[in-house]
């Protein structure tokens, strides 16, 4: 039997994570969003508050809908909050250990009724169970960026996710008005495999001086209808986040066409990471 998820806790306070805690804040339910500390939490809220002021400043949001959701918000430094949740979201950063380090802690933070979702947008689900005493609770909830205007959510099962589990979440998708797509526990699921081999493909195009970045990703937009080009794109989720699920890829696929490219593992190792450094494959400041 599927619960009805009342009070959600987002940890990782980031690109993701606070998105996650804005939509569901403004479908009407409670958040604490957790980061390692009180100050990136609370760092996290100031950006839901900048997203809501932008979106009264376009008549998208009402001043009462903005004042409505964040006083749904409250954010800590804690994972002990955890525990009155009953629909937990890790946004952290895409790496097994980090992800399996945490779940072992929720395990001993809250009841075992309470849903576990991980964000993670190609590590096996499968894998993240394997630790845990309840593995039936663990899903996947994969958003978009950015989060409160994209309306997909893959929802992944893990061998061990049970019914009741995969039930509930898809009623949780609903309620923050987005739409779910379920898919069966598969390295890269549906839309990174796709996405990141696009995105390396059109890097390895750059590399190769077949095109500009620009033109890449103006050949896509216009051609084929992509909202956003794959290099754009490659920017705002942050080329260290696409060289890190490449080389998962790479691995556990065995295939060639996710070797990362060169031009990939130079520009991070220089700290060009995209938007959030001021540079990646375009110039952001």
């Amino acid at each position: 039997m599927s619960q009805h998820i009342d009070r959600v806790c987002v940890i990782g306070a980031g690109t993701m994570g606070h998105g996650i805690a804005q939509v569901s804040a403004m479908a009407g339910i409670d958040v604490v969003l957790v980061d390692a500390t009180a100050e990136l939490a609370e760092r996290g809220y100031h950006r839901i508050r900048e997203n809501l002021e932008e979106g009264v400043k376009r008549q998208k949001v009402t001043p009462e809908q903005r004042d409505k959701t964040l006083a749904r918000i409250t954010f800590a430094g804690d994972l002990a909050v955890a525990g009155s949740a009953n629909l937990v979201i890790e946004a952290i950063p895409e790496k097994i250990e980090l992800k399996r380090t945490l779940f072992a802690e929720l395990e001993r933070q809250v009841s075992p009724g309470v849903l576990l979702g991980s964000n993670t947008s190609s590590l096996s689900i499968t894998d993240l169970q394997a630790p845990l005493t309840h593995p039936q609770r663990l899903l996947g909830l994969h958003f978009f960026n950015p989060v409160h205007i994209n309306k997909l959510v893959e929802v992944i099962h893990g061998r061990q996710t049970s019914k009741d589990a995969l039930e509930s979440a898809l009623e949780y998708v609903r309620r923050i008005e987005k739409e779910p797509v379920v898919i069966k526990d598969s390295p890269g699921f549906a839309t990174s495999r796709l996405g990141v081999l696009l995105g390396l493909e059109a890097m390895r195009m750059v590399e190769e001086g077949v095109a500009s970045a620009e033109d890449i990703d103006k050949a896509l937009e216009l051609g084929y209808r992509h909202p956003m080009g794959p290099l754009r794109l490659t920017d705002l989720v942050g080329l260290d986040v696409r060289l890190d699920i490449a080389r998962y890829l790479h691995q556990k696929l065995g295939a060639e066409q996710f070797r990362p490219p060169a031009i990939l593992e130079r520009k991070v190792a220089e700290g060009k990471l995209g938007k959030k450094t001021g540079e990646g494959f375009y110039k952001w400041s």
